[in-house]
């Protein structure tokens, strides 16, 4: 599979993918996709892992390529060799990924939040990347045909998401769960130009934090 022979989809029908089921994100090579969500329940010794990790390492960040064989033993995710359950989950999403698109390595980032990464709607200028949140809240989004893309970035002229018209009701922010896989297709997907999914970091509680993965394409 290869994003290069993805057709343009229409701009009036653009869809969101969700089930519960791993399958679904497959559909991420459907043209009129521009999100899959694999909507997943983390086991409560998971959960109970990641707060601990949060608790030991609250300030925790690291970036690195990672091929499937090693994303269990890299040196840069040491730490991780003490919660086990994590550091099996991660390497089999790096598995997943790497087999989703065909190829053999993958670009990783973790990290601990204590405030939003991305604070503002926007849309990422990469074919698709992989986003899960195993504690915290989770990403937003907005659905293609409730965005006014004119209104993202300088075209906001200074006001906020919500009142600059990039959207017009607070209930088309949509926002994932804890634990949920998205596969967010982005502005270099061939022929997804003027498509790519709008999207932000959503807003951390004080006392809050977030545990943050994401997967991309290299």
């Amino acid at each position: 599979m290869s994003t290069a022979l993805a057709p343009t989809p229409s701009p009036s029908n653009v869809v969101a993918c969700s089930r519960t089921d791993a399958a679904v994100l497959t559909e991420i090579y459907r043209d009129d996709c521009n999100i899959a969500i694999w909507e997943r329940q983390l086991s409560g010794a998971l959960q109970q892992e990641v707060t601990a990790f949060l608790a030991a390492h609250p300030q925790f960040s690291a970036s690195m390529s990672l091929a499937p064989a090693t994303a269990g033993t890299s040196d840069s995710l040491g730490r991780l060799r003490t919660f086990p359950r994590l550091a099996e989950d991660i390497s089999e999403l790096v598995d997943m990924f790497c087999c989703l698109f065909d190829v053999t390595i993958a670009g990783l980032r973790l990290t601990a939040l204590a405030q939003p990464m991305c604070p503002r709607f926007h849309v990422d200028h990469v074919p698709c990347r992989l986003v899960t949140t195993f504690q915290g809240p989770a990403t937003q989004w907005l659905a293609h045909e409730h965005v006014n893309r004119d209104k993202l970035g300088s075209g906001s002229k200074g006001k906020t998401d919500e009142t600059s018209g990039l959207y017009s009701c607070p209930t088309d922010t949509q926002q994932a769960s804890p634990g949920d896989i998205l596969l967010l297709k982005g502005e270099r997907w061939a022929g997804n130009e003027g498509r790519g999914l709008v999207h932000r970091s959503p807003a951390v509680a004080d006392n809050e934090q977030r545990l943050l993965l994401t997967l991309d394409l290299i």
